[in-house]
């Protein structure tokens, strides 16, 4: 990312890298938007010193090597620091240094100065990490803070006063005594690694600012016009050092200064530490450098400051920076490098993640050439494109991830990335729910890559409650290859299972352990394990189509939903043939809901393995006709509304219905006909403009002809008496001592109740077991009826 000047030509080289740094400054420091990473901005500033060491008539008065930061931007009332800001001279150590020469050299000349200057045979140090955040400067008058600012250009920053008062660990008053009449305090904003995610997040599935790095983050949040903006940010704040100092005294050391600060109220780092000599420092350095992926916040470095303050007086400071302390910069946490394609990642639970493939290049001291670009939203917010030039940033223990695009950098022709239609892995439709991030495949059961999690979801305890069957197993059963899906549950033999286990054992590096240890015969091969699992299985065989539907893993279906579903269609094999909008028939089922279940159904793969669960045996015991109260939405006006035609709204829809016999009538009038039964313009050319879409079409004659199929099958409506629960909803919390919950469950719902997991405005009463915890709480703050163990059992007793 050098200009592109002939090195050959020193001023002229010059000229251009104080260009390219001030550019760089004022991206950094007023736009909060680099375009290059510290590495590339510290390699430009090695090479500007370089060259003005080399060549001193080049060393201008402003060079930015000279000056610390940039100007303040002006939105702010500018203030002058009392005590300049000073930045840092850095030092850096290269582990691939060359047999013979020192890689920790600039340290070294770091300590021999000192030493040399102040005759020390081991200087003292105090070392603390260097945070990457923003530095500010607090000042306090009689102990109460009155203005805060940004270090600007070291001499002059910005008032963010009313912005640094919303951050709850800087304190408004000190505590203790013994002040200064005046205390300027030096430190950093910084927003911790685990707040920076927490907000990304939010911001990824709300459609939000994505935060480019946590330094970024902090600087933007401080520098918002509104403080009520800044205050919703998560920003942090430790002191590091004080500036102007005026009636009053502090300790004589740089570490007693930040005892002394600990106790009238500020945050200072716990790992700042006095050591000794050259020594000291690169044990220090190593140290925090073998911790630095486990901290809660981001560091480029750690700091070196010489502790005595008479000592750093004597030592005094050198144009930009003291010489008395330095920064040691850790490996970059960003790169840069070039997109070489974007590919898509699916997941255990079918969420599909774009990636970026890159060239390779070295993040952290780890060579990276993939990174996450988390969701399509956040690709289109980043504009990434294949070839693009982008900053690519790893920290900690955070996958790598594509924080920013060089766009001064991208290919003519680049094409804007979109996610494909279809799931690389099994060929199934990608879907995404409306007004969510994540994108899906809807292959559940078929797909490969949601194979160990559909089995394990399929074989639990609620759904057809395989007991035995873990999630090792079903890992060690798919990479053997006895598993492809959910129905090669039914075709496993004994001898699958032990051979299973027996390349389990041996890719796991161990003997195989399946021999029986103790009394047993030697040799004998304990198998008691897998004839239980294989019990297990068999047993499952047997279930209520309420089960099943839930073992399915259906998006949204979960055991109320598919209960209803069983309760109301009755029979497998009406649902799996019934297309979406039909679903909208039960009670509870809204279009989101129905759609997932649609395209679950739509899916081949998924059908066929359904298809294989029953050839294997799988029997659902409790069929029964769909129920008649089913007839009431079984019309033309109803479909219409279900169907969610834009601008066609249920009474539209009903004036439709009364216009036209059916399904193949609508589809064949002319646009005319429309507005004659009474729809306005607009509303009949959105009918019109949907219709001509031939799936859309075909979706209305398919749900339609469902419709006709479905009301031939209801049996005669018998008025049947409510249950004692009828329409109120029960949420069961703690532990039952005389049945399991799901057992009260049951027996509740079989009174007319409808279960639910949480507590809301809408539950009717609430059943409370022992240890019962914040459903409870809910319940109580909401003044919801809440029943005790006792009262449960008299209801049921009273409702046999």
């Amino acid at each position: 990312m050098n200009p592109d000047i002939d090195p050959s030509d020193p001023a002229a080289r010059a000229a251009a890298l104080r260009a390219r740094i001030e550019d760089a400054n004022h991206r950094y420091h007023q736009l909060d938007a680099p375009d290059i990473t510290d590495a590339q901005y510290d390699a430009l500033v090695r090479e500007l010193e370089a060259l003005e060491a080399a060549h001193p008539h080049l060393a201008v008065a402003d060079s930015p090597t000279r000056k610390v930061g940039a100007a303040p931007a002006g939105r702010f009332a500018p203030v002058v620091h009392a005590v300049p800001m000073l930045s840092l001279g850095n030092a850096f150590s290269d582990p691939e240094a060359p047999p013979g020469e020192d890689p920790d050299k600039d340290v070294r000349d770091f300590v021999r100065r000192i030493r040399d200057r102040l005759d020390l045979d081991e200087p003292v140090f105090c070392a603390e990490p260097k945070l990457d955040g923003l530095a500010i400067s607090l000042r306090y008058e009689d102990g109460v803070f009155v203005q805060g600012a940004t270090r600007g250009d070291g001499a002059t920053g910005e008032d963010v006063t009313a912005n640094l008062r919303t951050i709850a660990v800087i304190p408004h008053t000190l505590h203790g005594g013994g002040w200064p009449k005046v205390l300027e305090v030096r430190g950093e904003v910084y927003m911790a690694r685990a707040d920076f995610e927490r907000w990304n997040e939010h911001a990824r599935l709300h459609g939000g600012k994505v935060l480019a790095n946590p330094r970024n983050g902090a600087a933007g949040s401080l520098r918002q016009i509104d403080p009520a903006l800044t205050a919703q940010r998560p920003l942090s704040f430790f002191a590091y050092g004080v500036g102007l100092v005026e009636g009053g005294a502090l300790p004589p050391s740089h570490s007693a200064t930040l005892a002394q600060l600990r106790l009238w109220g500020f945050p200072v780092s716990d790992l700042a530490t006095v050591v000794h000599g050259v020594d000291g420092l690169l044990a220090y350095y190593r140290r925090i450098g073998q911790a630095r992926d486990g901290l809660p916040f981001d560091i480029d470095g750690v700091v070196y400051k010489l502790d005595d303050h008479a000592g750093q007086r004597e030592m005094g400071f050198v144009s930009r920076a003291p010489r008395w302390a330095i920064a040691h910069k850790f490996p970059a946490q960003e790169q840069t490098t070039v997109v070489e394609s974007i590919e898509v990642n699916v997941g255990r639970t079918g969420a599909v993640t774009p990636w970026a493939l890159m060239q390779p290049v070295q993040v952290g001291g780890v060579t990276v050439t993939r990174a996450t670009l988390h969701n399509a939203d956040h690709v289109a917010r980043l504009d990434v494109r294949d070839g693009d030039t982008v900053i690519v940033r790893r920290a900690g223990d955070v996958i790598p991830e594509v924080v920013q695009v060089v766009l001064d950098q991208r290919r003519p022709g680049a094409q804007p990335w979109s996610m494909p239609r279809a799931c690389p892995v099994c060929g199934a439709e990608l879907v995404r729910e409306e007004g969510a991030a994540v994108w899906r495949c809807s292959g559940e059961l078929s797909c490969p890559a949601q194979r160990v999690q559909s089995v394990f979801h399929f074989a639990s305890r609620r759904a057809m409650d395989i007991d035995g069957l873990g999630e090792r197993y079903i890992e060690s059963l798919s990479a053997s290859g006895y598993l492809r899906d959910v129905s090669d549950l039914y075709r496993l033999t004994l001898d699958d299972l032990l051979e299973m286990k027996r390349r389990a054992d041996e890719a796991g590096g161990a003997a195989p352990d399946v021999l029986v240890k103790g009394g047993a015969k030697a040799g004998k091969v304990a198998t008691k394990w897998a004839e239980n699992l294989v019990t297990a299985i068999d047993r499952s065989r047997d279930t209520t189509l309420a089960r099943f539907l839930f073992a399915l893993g259906i998006e949204h279906v979960g055991e109320s939903t598919a209960k209803a579903l069983a309760h109301w269609f009755g029979d497998l094999e009406l649902i799996r043939r019934l297309p979406w909008p039909l679903f909208k028939r039960v009670p509870d089922i809204g279009g989101e809901v129905a759609r997932a279940i649609g395209h679950f159904l739509d899916q081949p793969g998924n059908q066929q393995v359904i298809d294989r669960l029953l050839e294997h045996g799988v029997r659902i015991g409790d069929a029964h006709a769909p129920d008649p109260a089913l007839a009431d939405g079984l019309d033309l006006a109803t479909l219409l509304a279900d169907l969610e035609i834009p601008k066609v709204t249920a009474i539209r829809a009903a004036q439709l219905g009364s216009a036209f016999a059916d399904a193949q009538a609508l589809l064949d009038a002319p646009a005319h006909n429309l507005v004659t039964a009474g729809l306005p313009a607009e509303t009949a050319n959105a009918l019109v403009a949907w219709l001509e879409d031939a799936a859309n079409a075909d979706l209305l004659l398919r749900s339609a002809q469902a419709q006709s199929q479905l009301r031939a099958r209801l049996p005669a409506r018998v008025e049947r008496p409510a249950g004692p629960l009828e329409g109120r909803t029960v949420v069961l919390t703690g532990t039952l001592s005389s049945m399991g919950r799901d057992e009260a469950r049951e027996r509740l719902e079989a009174l007319g109740a409808k279960a639910a997991g949480s507590v809301s405005k809408k539950t009717g009463f609430v059943v409370a077991g022992a240890e019962a915890g914040s459903k409870l709480a809910k319940a109580e703050e909401l003044g919801i009826e809440i029943w005790d163990e006792a009262r449960l059992l008299a209801f049921l007793e009273q409702h046999r």
